[in-house]
């Protein structure tokens, strides 16, 4: 099969028909083998039911019900697990994304020999306040702080071979950092295309301001976790060992000085009345709390399971 392509949506169902019928479209023009898998990530209006009547038309469309909202992020899990595409296409359900940007996707990733492809929405017809100006700066931080030197993190229309899909763990709110997991886990060449951005025709953004706070939160999460994940005790343990160092030179300081003082019959403070005893008394015991930390986060590592981080009640054509 040529092409998976894969769609969370939430409350929808007015831009799925037409969204189905220009991806069968373009589909048809390029005699691609494909399949269109919508992930419905909780819907309260009738976008399941949308998808039900749409594969009931075509064999293609496929689709997966999560019992309640998850997220973007899991909805891409979901999708991912299923894929069985040779290229992976992700895409937003809000006709926002043009679906005649997959042939040049499409292309990049088997003849260009990408791993990965994120569309760049150049020109934007979003709230400039609201959504550009928030955007572009959280696109400069997330290209200083990960070296991905991408122009549209957030941009859902995305290319991908489909080794990079099954070995690249999407969770919480990590969707914005695909391209940076997927350096992290080794595919190095990650390439840009610009794309359209099309005004949006039906219903209203399921984003607002949030997102940008909860995107560089996840961005110094990532960081953390490209650093030091696999290796916890490289930073909590080392910070914790130096400062217990600290404290416990700083303590012994003290005490040898009081007992020079004594011993020279020089007029000394009780070293429970030195403030400095305090300090390196209380740098001992966080850089004790900092090893164990580490020591802790060693042990969740190896202990830890994969649970199940969304349910899934019903799958169409999978």
């Amino acid at each position: 099969m040529n092409l998976s392509i894969i769609i969370p949506l939430l409350n929808e169902q007015e831009s799925l028909p037409e969204l189905h019928s220009w991806i069968a479209k373009v589909m048809n023009e390029n005699n691609f083998s494909y399949e269109v898998i919508f992930i419905d990530d909780g819907s309260t209006d009738d976008s399941w039911q949308t998808i039900e009547q749409l594969s009931a038309k075509d064999s293609n469309v496929k689709g997966i019900r999560f019992l309640r909202n998850y997220g973007k992020s899991q909805a891409l899990h979901a999708g991912f697990a299923k894929a069985q595409g040779d290229v992976i296409i992700t895409m937003d359900a809000d006709l926002q994304d043009s679906p005649d940007e997959i042939p040049e996707l499409f292309n990049m990733i088997t003849k260009g020999n990408y791993d990965l492809v994120s569309g760049w929405k150049k020109k934007r017809y979003d709230s400039v306040i609201g959504k550009n100006m928030p955007s572009k700066l959280f696109n400069w931080a997330a290209r200083k702080t990960s070296g991905v030197q991408l122009n549209d993190f957030n941009c859902g229309l995305k290319a991908y071979k489909n080794i990079v899909v099954k070995n690249v763990e999407v969770s919480g709110e990590m969707h914005r950092y695909i391209p940076v997991l997927a350096k992290n886990a080794g595919f190095a060449k990650i390439g840009e295309k610009v794309v359209i951005h099309q005004a949006r025709k039906y219903g209203s953004s399921k984003f607002g301001m949030s997102r940008f706070i909860n995107g560089f939160l996840d961005l110094i999460t990532i960081w953390f976790i490209s650093k030091f994940g696999k290796r916890p005790m490289h930073l909590f343990g080392a910070l914790g060992v130096v400062m217990f160092l600290i404290g416990l030179l700083s303590a012994g300081y003290i005490g040898i000085m009081k007992l020079h003082k004594i011993y020279s019959h020089e007029a000394a403070i009780l070293v429970t009345n030195n403030p400095w005893f305090y300090i390196a008394l209380t740098t001992m015991i966080i850089g004790t709390q900092l090893f164990l930390a580490g020591f802790l986060g060693e042990i969740i590592l190896r202990t830890k399971n994969n649970e199940e981080r969304y349910k899934i009640s019903k799958e169409l054509n999978l």
